[in-house]
């Protein structure tokens, strides 16, 4: 019993020691930090998860509204004179929560319309319905709103949806909370979402195209191979491992016999690599 015990106590020394040695001087700059970050996460102290969510919302305090909006061109956005008869296509189409109710123009915000408000439509006769009883006020924002401040104001105001203007008035675009939350956890889907597309996909010359997010497990499974499913979850994790360092499009590097290039990335992860053909 004393030997468990003392084994037991060793663990733990060892995992405060090199929790202590990670963070043994303070860092002094963002990139000291994430020096920190990234032996904790060597050390084991952090997985690579947490590693990115903490980069994230590290990116989300330099970032803007302006860098991750969907611009005005893509807008879905409903008229004030449209009856439901013309704009509910578009609602289902899209598959939206949330749209931008306008006037003569984007410029002219009207409000907020929310798809669940609609379903009373379902019950009653459709002459009867007045936009003006189901528009919402809408939040406007300029564009160098730092996103941290905003992802405040959503929480403590309730709202889930801004209108971004530009120095002059013009609306160039929108912004939700989800957009927000996706630049610290990465993409968030739900039922509405579209399928996701094969995450390892042959192509014509006899390559592949894998998903950086492809478990290692299933990449094993697929070509018969042995990479190690301890050490990493994903490919993209093993692939950076092998790199040393966040390589950029077009890089190349071998991981036991394999060779795979960069094709997707970011300033954060891998996206999407291609496996020549063996």
């Amino acid at each position: 019993m004393s030997d468990d015990i003392d084994s037991s106590h060793q663990d733990n020394k060892s995992w405060l020691d090199k929790l202590t040695n990670a963070f043994s001087s303070d860092p002094e700059t963002r990139e000291e930090l994430l020096e920190v970050l990234h032996e904790a996460h060597n050390n084991k102290i952090i997985d690579s998860e947490a590693l990115e969510i903490i980069e994230g919302a590290l990116e989300v305090s330099e970032q803007q509204v302006r860098d991750i909006m969907i611009p005005r061109s893509q807008m879905v956005a409903i008229e004030y004179d449209q009856t439901p008869e013309e704009f509910l296509p578009v609602v289902i189409e899209s598959g939206h929560s949330r749209f931008p109710v306008v006037g003569e123009s984007h410029d002219d915000i009207r409000g907020v319309l929310l798809a669940k408000e609609l379903l009373p439509l379902l019950l009653k006769d459709s002459d009867e319905f007045d936009m003006a009883d189901l528009v919402r006020p809408a939040t406007i924002i300029p564009e160098s709103k730092r996103l941290n401040v905003l992802l405040k104001e959503f929480r403590e105001q309730r709202y889930h949806m801004a209108m971004v203007v530009d120095e002059y008035g013009t609306v160039s675009g929108l912004v939700t909370i989800e957009d927000v939350l996706e630049e610290i956890v990465g993409e968030i889907e739900d039922e509405t979402d579209e399928e996701e597309v094969a995450q390892i996909r042959p192509q014509e010359n006899g390559s592949f195209l894998v998903e950086a997010l492809t478990p290692i497990e299933e990449f094993n499974e697929h070509f018969d191979a042995s990479l190690d499913e301890e050490e990493y979850d994903t490919i993209g994790g093993i692939v950076m491992q092998a790199f040393g360092r966040l390589p950029s499009e077009g890089e190349q590097v071998q991981v036991d016999g394999f060779s795979f290039s960069v094709v997707k990335g970011d300033g954060r992860r891998i996206h999407l690599l291609e496996l020549a053909a063996s």
